[in-house]
């Protein structure tokens, strides 16, 4: 079974974040630039909450606010799920499908170190059942004489 550790080392160290104050446009600019789907927001380095576009999208676009005058915390996640270094890429997975998320910041000693994004776990899952197969058909080659 593969880790978030293992995953996280795979990815770059960056960590994309505004803070509470930031305007939805900020938020927005920066997914855009940073090609991510989701950026954590951060209050004095203590995460306080994560912002996807799809927020931006249902609580601010859709309604027809401004994205210029709309504050990030108040259409922020508040309530998080976050993981850690040892945890399992399958148990992420069964809480993004469970809680119908995509992103899972990732915390070691109180600190966010990362964040997973279920493309992240599935690209994981992938590549190690890719090795698996390759395993097994050399197994396989090897034996096929006997």
């Amino acid at each position: 079974m593969s880790t978030v550790k293992h995953c996280l080392d795979r990815k770059p160290k960056t960590i994309v974040s505004v803070p509470p104050h930031d305007k939805v446009v900020k938020a927005l600019e920066l997914m855009r630039d940073k090609r991510v789907r989701s950026i954590l927001v951060l209050e004095d380095e203590k995460l306080v909450g994560i912002v996807s576009q799809g927020d931006c999208a249902i609580k601010v676009l859709l309604p027809g606010a401004n994205a210029a005058e709309t504050s990030i915390e108040s259409v922020m996640t508040r309530k998080l799920i976050t993981v850690k270094l040892e945890d399992t890429l399958e148990s992420c997975m069964a809480t993004m499908v469970k809680l119908h998320i995509r992103h899972l910041p990732v915390i070691d000693a109180g600190t966010v170190i990362g964040v997973v994004s279920i493309g992240d776990i599935v690209k994981e899952i992938l590549s190690l059942q890719g090795n698996q197969i390759d395993f097994l058909e050399t197994f396989i080659k090897g034996h096929e004489g006997n």
